[in-house]
Protein backbone atom coordinates (compact mmCIF):
# COMPACT_ATOMS: atom_id res chain seq x y z
CA UNK A 1 0.00 0.00 0.00
CA UNK A 2 1.03 3.60 -0.35
CA UNK A 3 3.16 5.14 2.35
CA UNK A 4 5.14 8.34 2.75
CA UNK A 5 8.29 6.22 3.23
CA UNK A 6 8.85 6.57 -0.51
CA UNK A 7 10.65 3.75 -2.29
CA UNK A 8 12.15 3.95 -5.80
CA UNK A 9 9.37 3.35 -8.31
CA UNK A 10 6.54 4.14 -5.91
CA UNK A 11 4.09 7.05 -6.28
CA UNK A 12 5.46 10.08 -4.47
CA UNK A 13 3.55 13.04 -5.94
CA UNK A 14 0.55 13.94 -8.04
CA UNK A 15 -0.72 17.18 -9.44
CA UNK A 16 -3.70 18.60 -11.24
CA UNK A 17 -3.63 20.52 -14.51
CA UNK A 18 -6.81 22.57 -14.82
CA UNK A 19 -8.02 25.58 -16.83
CA UNK A 20 -9.56 27.09 -13.68
CA UNK A 21 -7.40 26.68 -10.58
CA UNK A 22 -9.63 28.73 -8.22
CA UNK A 23 -12.65 26.74 -9.41
CA UNK A 24 -10.84 23.44 -8.96
CA UNK A 25 -9.64 24.49 -5.52
CA UNK A 26 -13.22 25.23 -4.54
CA UNK A 27 -14.45 21.88 -5.89
CA UNK A 28 -11.81 19.73 -4.17
CA UNK A 29 -11.99 21.85 -1.03
CA UNK A 30 -15.69 21.10 -0.69
CA UNK A 31 -15.24 17.45 -1.69
CA UNK A 32 -12.13 16.45 0.29
CA UNK A 33 -11.59 19.30 2.76
CA UNK A 34 -8.50 20.56 0.94
CA UNK A 35 -7.19 24.11 1.07
CA UNK A 36 -5.02 25.58 -1.67
CA UNK A 37 -1.74 27.29 -0.80
CA UNK A 38 0.12 29.11 -3.61
CA UNK A 39 3.80 28.21 -3.74
CA UNK A 40 4.82 31.83 -4.33
CA UNK A 41 5.62 34.06 -7.31
CA UNK A 42 8.70 32.00 -8.22
CA UNK A 43 6.48 28.93 -8.79
CA UNK A 44 4.62 30.33 -11.79
CA UNK A 45 1.18 29.87 -10.26
CA UNK A 46 1.82 26.34 -8.98
CA UNK A 47 0.54 25.56 -5.51
CA UNK A 48 -0.32 22.85 -3.01
CA UNK A 49 -3.60 21.26 -2.04
CA UNK A 50 -3.34 20.71 1.71
CA UNK A 51 -5.26 18.45 4.06
CA UNK A 52 -5.00 19.69 7.64
CA UNK A 53 -1.79 21.53 6.75
CA UNK A 54 -0.19 18.55 4.97
CA UNK A 55 0.41 18.43 1.23
CA UNK A 56 -2.03 16.05 -0.48
CA UNK A 57 -1.40 17.13 -4.10
CA UNK A 58 -0.16 19.94 -6.31
CA UNK A 59 -2.08 22.04 -8.80
CA UNK A 60 -1.53 24.50 -11.63
CA UNK A 61 -3.40 26.38 -14.32
CA UNK A 62 -3.04 24.93 -17.80
CA UNK A 63 -4.96 26.77 -20.57
CA UNK A 64 -7.03 24.50 -22.84
CA UNK A 65 -4.75 25.17 -25.81
CA UNK A 66 -1.77 23.86 -23.83
CA UNK A 67 -3.26 20.61 -22.57
CA UNK A 68 -6.32 18.75 -21.38
CA UNK A 69 -7.36 18.86 -17.72
CA UNK A 70 -6.11 15.89 -15.75
CA UNK A 71 -4.20 14.38 -12.86
CA UNK A 72 -0.55 13.37 -13.30
CA UNK A 73 1.02 10.72 -11.11
CA UNK A 74 4.76 10.96 -10.29
CA UNK A 75 6.91 7.95 -9.44
CA UNK A 76 10.00 8.26 -7.26
CA UNK A 77 13.39 7.94 -8.95
CA UNK A 78 16.98 8.33 -7.76
CA UNK A 79 17.75 9.88 -11.17
CA UNK A 80 15.19 11.57 -13.40
CA UNK A 81 17.71 11.54 -16.25
CA UNK A 82 18.25 7.78 -16.02
CA UNK A 83 14.50 7.24 -15.88
CA UNK A 84 14.05 9.38 -19.00
CA UNK A 85 16.59 7.25 -20.83
CA UNK A 86 14.81 4.04 -19.84
CA UNK A 87 11.49 5.53 -21.00
CA UNK A 88 12.99 6.26 -24.43
CA UNK A 89 14.57 2.82 -24.64
CA UNK A 90 11.24 1.21 -23.75
CA UNK A 91 9.33 2.96 -26.53
CA UNK A 92 7.85 5.80 -24.49
CA UNK A 93 8.36 9.52 -25.01
CA UNK A 94 9.78 12.33 -22.89
CA UNK A 95 7.34 15.24 -23.09
CA UNK A 96 9.03 17.62 -20.63
CA UNK A 97 12.38 17.75 -18.83
CA UNK A 98 14.24 16.40 -17.04
CA UNK A 99 14.45 19.73 -15.26
CA UNK A 100 15.29 21.02 -11.80
CA UNK A 101 12.52 22.53 -9.70
CA UNK A 102 14.74 24.90 -7.71
CA UNK A 103 16.24 22.86 -4.87
CA UNK A 104 13.01 20.90 -4.37
CA UNK A 105 13.87 18.11 -6.78
CA UNK A 106 14.19 17.14 -10.43
CA UNK A 107 11.25 16.08 -12.56
CA UNK A 108 10.34 14.81 -16.00
CA UNK A 109 7.06 14.10 -17.78
CA UNK A 110 6.48 11.16 -20.12
CA UNK A 111 3.99 9.15 -22.11
CA UNK A 112 4.16 5.37 -22.19
CA UNK A 113 4.02 3.48 -25.52
CA UNK A 114 0.21 3.44 -25.40
CA UNK A 115 -0.01 7.18 -24.73
CA UNK A 116 -0.73 7.30 -20.99
CA UNK A 117 0.93 10.25 -19.29
CA UNK A 118 2.99 9.95 -16.13
CA UNK A 119 5.98 11.62 -14.50
CA UNK A 120 8.96 11.01 -12.25
CA UNK A 121 10.26 12.86 -9.21
CA UNK A 122 13.88 12.85 -8.04
CA UNK A 123 13.61 14.33 -4.57
CA UNK A 124 15.70 17.22 -3.34
CA UNK A 125 14.46 19.12 -0.32
CA UNK A 126 10.90 17.95 -1.10
CA UNK A 127 10.65 14.17 -0.70
CA UNK A 128 7.03 13.98 -1.83
CA UNK A 129 3.49 14.11 -0.50
CA UNK A 130 2.94 14.62 3.22
CA UNK A 131 -0.20 12.49 3.48
CA UNK A 132 -1.49 9.37 1.74
CA UNK A 133 -3.93 6.57 2.61
CA UNK A 134 -5.99 8.79 4.89
CA UNK A 135 -9.47 10.12 4.23
CA UNK A 136 -9.18 12.82 1.57
CA UNK A 137 -5.80 11.68 0.23
CA UNK A 138 -4.30 9.46 -2.46
CA UNK A 139 -4.61 5.78 -1.60
CA UNK A 140 -4.33 3.81 -4.86
CA UNK A 141 -3.74 4.22 -8.60
CA UNK A 142 -4.85 2.35 -11.67
CA UNK A 143 -3.49 2.27 -15.20
CA UNK A 144 -6.25 1.98 -17.80
CA UNK A 145 -4.52 0.73 -20.94
CA UNK A 146 -5.39 -1.35 -24.03
CA UNK A 147 -2.69 -3.97 -23.33
CA UNK A 148 -1.92 -4.46 -19.61
CA UNK A 149 0.74 -7.11 -20.33
CA UNK A 150 2.66 -4.79 -22.66
CA UNK A 151 2.29 -1.91 -20.21
CA UNK A 152 3.61 -4.05 -17.38
CA UNK A 153 6.68 -4.92 -19.42
CA UNK A 154 7.33 -1.26 -20.15
CA UNK A 155 6.99 -0.04 -16.56
CA UNK A 156 9.08 -2.92 -15.25
CA UNK A 157 11.86 -1.86 -17.60
CA UNK A 158 11.57 1.75 -16.38
CA UNK A 159 11.01 1.33 -12.63
CA UNK A 160 11.80 -2.33 -11.92
CA UNK A 161 8.34 -3.07 -10.55
CA UNK A 162 7.31 -6.45 -9.23
CA UNK A 163 3.76 -7.66 -9.80
CA UNK A 164 1.18 -9.77 -8.00
CA UNK A 165 -1.99 -11.27 -9.47
CA UNK A 166 -4.84 -10.81 -6.99
CA UNK A 167 -7.73 -13.28 -7.50
CA UNK A 168 -11.14 -11.71 -8.08
CA UNK A 169 -14.57 -13.35 -8.16
CA UNK A 170 -15.28 -15.28 -11.34
CA UNK A 171 -11.84 -16.82 -11.65
CA UNK A 172 -10.09 -13.78 -13.09
CA UNK A 173 -7.24 -11.86 -11.50
CA UNK A 174 -6.29 -8.22 -10.98
CA UNK A 175 -2.65 -7.45 -11.69
CA UNK A 176 -1.10 -5.18 -9.07
CA UNK A 177 2.40 -3.69 -8.89
CA UNK A 178 4.83 -2.70 -6.15
CA UNK A 179 8.40 -1.42 -5.82
CA UNK A 180 11.06 -4.00 -6.63
CA UNK A 181 11.71 -6.33 -3.72
CA UNK A 182 9.26 -4.56 -1.40
CA UNK A 183 6.77 -7.43 -1.22
CA UNK A 184 3.06 -7.80 -1.79
CA UNK A 185 2.11 -5.52 1.11
CA UNK A 186 3.73 -2.60 -0.76
CA UNK A 187 1.39 -2.83 -3.78
CA UNK A 188 0.20 0.61 -4.85
CA UNK A 189 -1.53 0.26 -8.24
CA UNK A 190 -3.37 -2.05 -10.58
CA UNK A 191 -3.46 -2.47 -14.35
CA UNK A 192 -6.77 -2.92 -16.18
CA UNK A 193 -7.77 -3.28 -19.81
CA UNK A 194 -9.18 -0.02 -21.15
CA UNK A 195 -11.89 -1.72 -23.21
CA UNK A 196 -13.46 -3.23 -20.08
CA UNK A 197 -14.83 0.22 -19.21
CA UNK A 198 -16.73 1.89 -22.09
CA UNK A 199 -16.71 5.17 -20.16
CA UNK A 200 -12.93 5.31 -20.50
CA UNK A 201 -12.34 4.20 -24.07
CA UNK A 202 -12.93 7.56 -25.76
CA UNK A 203 -10.45 9.32 -23.49
CA UNK A 204 -7.54 7.00 -24.28
CA UNK A 205 -5.07 5.34 -21.86
CA UNK A 206 -4.44 7.12 -18.57
CA UNK A 207 -3.44 6.79 -14.94
CA UNK A 208 -6.38 7.11 -12.54
CA UNK A 209 -5.74 8.29 -8.95
CA UNK A 210 -7.97 6.97 -6.15
CA UNK A 211 -8.74 9.03 -3.06
CA UNK A 212 -9.93 7.56 0.23
CA UNK A 213 -13.38 8.67 1.46
CA UNK A 214 -15.66 7.70 4.33
CA UNK A 215 -18.80 7.36 2.18
CA UNK A 216 -18.50 6.70 -1.56
CA UNK A 217 -22.17 7.32 -2.32
CA UNK A 218 -22.26 10.62 -0.46
CA UNK A 219 -19.01 11.74 -2.13
CA UNK A 220 -20.33 10.88 -5.61
CA UNK A 221 -23.54 12.80 -4.93
CA UNK A 222 -21.56 15.75 -3.58
CA UNK A 223 -19.33 15.77 -6.68
CA UNK A 224 -22.42 16.10 -8.88
CA UNK A 225 -23.80 18.89 -6.70
CA UNK A 226 -20.50 20.74 -7.14
CA UNK A 227 -20.62 20.46 -10.95
CA UNK A 228 -18.62 17.26 -11.38
CA UNK A 229 -19.63 14.06 -13.14
CA UNK A 230 -20.22 10.51 -11.93
CA UNK A 231 -18.57 8.47 -14.67
CA UNK A 232 -19.15 5.11 -13.01
CA UNK A 233 -21.75 4.82 -10.26
CA UNK A 234 -20.71 3.49 -6.83
CA UNK A 235 -20.14 -0.25 -6.81
CA UNK A 236 -18.98 -2.76 -4.21
CA UNK A 237 -15.79 -4.72 -4.89
CA UNK A 238 -15.56 -7.81 -2.71
CA UNK A 239 -12.94 -7.52 0.06
CA UNK A 240 -11.80 -4.18 -1.41
CA UNK A 241 -14.44 -1.55 -0.79
CA UNK A 242 -16.99 0.65 -2.51
CA UNK A 243 -15.69 2.54 -5.54
CA UNK A 244 -16.91 5.28 -7.87
CA UNK A 245 -15.22 6.91 -10.87
CA UNK A 246 -15.75 10.66 -11.10
CA UNK A 247 -14.61 13.75 -12.99
CA UNK A 248 -14.28 17.30 -11.72
CA UNK A 249 -16.18 20.17 -13.41
CA UNK A 250 -13.33 20.65 -15.90
CA UNK A 251 -13.01 16.99 -16.94
CA UNK A 252 -10.10 15.73 -14.80
CA UNK A 253 -10.77 12.06 -14.02
CA UNK A 254 -10.32 10.49 -10.59
CA UNK A 255 -11.87 7.80 -8.42
CA UNK A 256 -12.89 7.49 -4.78
CA UNK A 257 -12.98 4.44 -2.56
CA UNK A 258 -14.41 3.65 0.84
CA UNK A 259 -12.10 0.79 1.75
CA UNK A 260 -13.46 -2.40 3.26
CA UNK A 261 -10.86 -2.43 6.07
CA UNK A 262 -10.64 0.95 7.80
CA UNK A 263 -7.57 2.23 9.61
CA UNK A 264 -4.77 0.00 8.28
CA UNK A 265 -3.60 2.45 5.62
CA UNK A 266 -3.36 5.44 7.92
CA UNK A 267 -1.16 3.55 10.35
CA UNK A 268 1.33 2.75 7.61
CA UNK A 269 1.45 6.25 6.14
CA UNK A 270 3.86 7.81 8.62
Amino acid sequence: MLTTRFLPGSPSWLDLATPDLPGAASFYGDLFGWTFRPAGPQAGGYGMFELDGRTAAGGMTVPPEQGAPGWTLYFQSPSADDTAERVRNGGGAVTHGPADVRDLGRMAHFTDPAGAGFATWQPGTNPGLDVVNETGSLCWAELCTPDPDAALGFYRSVFGWDEFAVPIPGGDSYVTVNPAGAGEDAMFAGLVALETDPVDVAGGPYWLPYFEVTDTDATAAKAEELGGTVRTAPIDLEDVGRVAKLADPYGARFAVIETAAKGAGAADAA
